[in-house]
């Protein structure tokens, strides 16, 4: 069955198609082992091709969005990873509407948006990534969430394109309800017209605070956890004294607390005995439970 599959993966899909491939290569967090297999499909019919052959293989499949709020670890991926970075259309509808491909990098749809004079997506230009993952977490700055000027949604379940309103969507902090197995391929969002020398000026201050309080220097995947209800997450874990602890390569950042960061050769088990080790003391000493915001995904590495 594998020998079959990769015959046809390799002679279907149009996109690229890459085997055993690390995804250290793939991740912020520079750390990851491979996935069995890596395709970037080339457009909307060759992903849904794709879906088709790993469903009739009964293969599992995770969508990658920019790797910049994932951790994957040691032991890889099995099965597929899909990378959407070819997805990346940009166009205006009308007025005031702004459709957007999944692989859309975050800050070239808050320059996008600048240029034709609309508003309310400026805070993604200091996000990372790219749109699918940012819709993925509903990714937001300074007070905004990227669900603020969404209209609609499409996206892929097995063979079925579905458009949902924004009034039929499940969402909240930092996370957007999907089905199990439903792909985000395209965004549509509704903003409103302004001077895109204010954007600009909106834009260049979110630039200017991100660099202020978030340039740590070292591979990291943002935030590393969420808000608890009782306050910042950065103020738990400097309040518990732990910037600076270091565990392998894996280290809390000497510049903002709530950020890990890879000082060189840190493995996925140094960042999670880590974050381990942050949520015992921040729990110990304050009581507060901490999450982790980024996505955990993969298996262990075997010993």
């Amino acid at each position: 069955m594998k020998k079959a599959f990769s015959e046809r993966i390799v002679r279907e899909i149009r996109g690229t198609v890459l085997r055993d491939e690390p995804m250290a290569r793939h991740t912020s967090l520079r750390v990851g082992g491979p996935a069995d297999w890596f395709v970037l499909p080339m457009d909307a019919d060759d992903l849904q091709h794709l879906l088709a052959l790993l469903d009739e293989y009964r293969l599992p499949f995770l969508v990658l969005g920019g790797g910049y709020n994932l951790l994957v670890r040691d032991g890889g991926i099995r099965g597929c990873v899909i990378s959407l970075e070819k997805f990346d259309q940009l166009e205006r509808e009308g007025e005031n509407l702004i459709h957007a491909g999944a692989g859309v990098e975050n800050a070239a749809l808050a320059r996008f948006c600048r240029d034709q004079g609309l508003a309310g997506l400026e805070f993604l230009v200091g996000i990372p990534g790219r749109l699918g993952g940012a819709l993925a977490m509903n990714a937001g700055a300074g007070g905004g969430e990227i669900t603020d000027s969404l209209d609609t949604l499409l996206t892929l379940k097995g063979r079925t394109f579905m458009k949902g309103e924004k009034s039929q969507l499940v969402f909240g902090y930092r996370f957007l309800q999907l089905e199990q197995g439903e792909i985000i391929c395209q965004a549509s969002f509704r903003l409103t017209k302004d001077d895109p020398a204010e954007i600009r000026s909106r834009m260049e201050s979110f630039l200017e605070k991100r660099r202020a309080t978030q340039q740590v220097g070292y591979p990291n995947a943002g935030s590393f956890f969420k808000n608890p209800p009782e306050g910042p997450a950065w103020r738990c874990i400097d309040g518990a004294k732990l910037r600076g602890v270091r565990i392998g390569g894996a280290e809390v950042s000497t510049v903002h607390a709530n950020f890990l960061v890879n000082r060189g050769g840190a493995s996925a088990d140094d960042f999670l005995a880590l974050a381990a080790k942050v949520k015992e003391t921040v729990r110990e000493q304050f009581g507060v439970e901490l999450q982790e915001e980024v996505r955990i995904v993969g298996e262990h590495r075997e010993r």
